[in-house]
């Protein structure tokens, strides 16, 4: 069985991770979606159970996912699952430049797990979460750029506080 994983913040996830991940599945037999949780990071809009959750209510209706989160080092949770890979979305040069160092640390970390990459696709190049966030926080319309899970738990998110 070919096993991926795609890991990242996911602060929230958007179209574009959605359509990387679904692009991926077409490659691998199974996909786990790895909501990764960095210590160093301290300014997340969900915690983590809650992007864990949100997650898992996006994939429900899709076969060959599965959601998993680490507060630890991401390759090292893809080598625990059995996987392969590691899949990893491009929008711009500057994701380059970024994925380049990562690869180079995960490759160190461990040389049998592979870097894949996927090109945003031109209607989501522009789509980051922090980008979600901020358009989000000004009251614009995003229900284009995320799943209908995670509009809902931005506006429930903000109409708690």
């Amino acid at each position: 069985m070919k096993i991926a994983c795609y890991p990242g913040s996911f602060d929230p996830l958007t179209n574009g991770h959605l359509d990387v991940a679904l692009r991926a599945k077409r490659i691998f037999d199974k996909v786990y979606i790895i909501i990764a949780d960095n210590a160093q990071k301290t300014n997340y809009f969900f915690s983590a159970e809650e992007r864990v959750n949100m997650t898992k209510e996006v994939f429900k209706g899709y076969e060959g996912f599965e959601v998993v989160s680490t507060s630890g080092l991401v390759v090292k949770k893809a080598k625990e699952l059995g996987a392969q890979a590691l899949i990893r979305g491009l929008r711009a040069v500057t994701d380059y430049e970024a994925e380049f160092q990562l690869h180079e640390v995960n490759e160190f970390l461990d040389p049998t797990i592979d870097m894949v990459y996927l090109m945003a696709h031109r209607d989501q190049a522009f789509v980051s979460s922090s980008n979600i966030k901020e358009i989000f926080s000004h009251g614009e319309d995003i229900s284009s750029l995320v799943p209908a899970a995670v509009l809902k738990a931005m506006k429930n998110k903000t109409q708690k506080k």
